[in-house]
């Protein structure tokens, strides 16, 4: 399996990168499970995070619209 990281990475950076990466796995399902019910999702990018040692991490906010009637988008 490919992972899609670079560098060297401690035990700590590992097992939050594992639990970043299994949580959107999760957020994924979801998304396409409100999609498939009728909703239309989309993700933006509500604030950057810095630790100020060069490292920075985007947190998101769902935009939802949901059509008023079934069928209509």
């Amino acid at each position: 399996m490919v992972e899609p990281f670079n560098g060297p990475k401690t035990h700590d950076v590992d097992a939050a990168i594992r639990k970043v990466a299994d949580t959107l796995h999760r957020l994924n399902l979801q998304i396409h499970q409100a999609v498939e019910a009728g909703a239309s999702i989309e993700l933006m990018r509500a604030h950057r995070v810095h630790n100020g040692r060069g490292q920075w991490g985007d947190q998101m906010v769902p935009i939802v619209r949901v059509p008023d009637s079934p069928g209509k988008d």
